[in-house]
């Protein structure tokens, strides 16, 4: 059963809601637009607030859902971010979308939410604060994983910990070319906020 669980969580992952929401109501293949990226950001940039807020919470909720797996199915001894963690990886490595996928940003907060709401809250406070001072959703997206970091170690959950901290460095090992762009100062800025 753990095994079907896993495998539940990475194909609600998997599912590409950038993808879907671009074609379907706009006729687009987003990935052919922008930064080429399936997450909330780049639906943001190609086609507006309307569809990067729907993709947005989708990627986040896909993995609130797949978290609350082990809830669902009644299974005790699983703890569901590490259930969770599946679906980051679909996100990512999509099955639908030729494993081209997201930067793991909104699904790894789904993943959070469903755990430790408060987290989630906070976390979404520092990413907008951080965001007005910096006008970068990548940085604001990395130092948000920091900030997790910091809350979780607070906490004291050592898996809390080892999932926030892997959630993290793999949100920071997708943004390395954002990184560089930082650097050179050409990462775009966004404009509304």
């Amino acid at each position: 059963m753990i095994a079907v669980i896993i495998i539940l969580a990475y194909l609600l992952g998997s599912i590409p809601s950038g993808l879907i929401v671009g074609k379907a109501g706009y006729g687009i293949d987003i990935r052919e637009h922008g930064s080429g990226n399936l997450g909330g950001t780049n639906t943001f940039r190609t086609l507006g607030v309307k569809a990067g807020m729907i993709v947005t919470i989708a990627d986040i909720l896909k993995g609130t859902l797949a978290a609350s797996l082990p809830f669902l199915f009644g299974i005790e001894g699983v703890h569901p971010l590490l259930i969770g963690l599946f679906a980051v990886i679909g996100h990512t490595y999509p099955l639908f979308a030729n494993f081209k996928g997201g930067k793991a940003v909104a699904t790894s907060g789904g993943i959070l939410l469903f755990f430790t709401p408060i987290l989630f809250v906070t976390m979404l406070a520092v990413f907008f604060f951080i965001l007005y001072i910096t006008k970068y959703v990548s940085l604001s997206s990395m130092l948000t994983g920091i900030y997790a970091i910091i809350f979780s170690i607070f906490n004291g959950d050592p898996i809390l910990i080892l999932v926030v901290s892997i959630l993290t460095l793999f949100v920071i090992y997708r943004h390395r070319t954002n990184i560089k762009r930082i650097k050179e100062k050409t990462e775009p800025k966004v404009k509304w906020i």
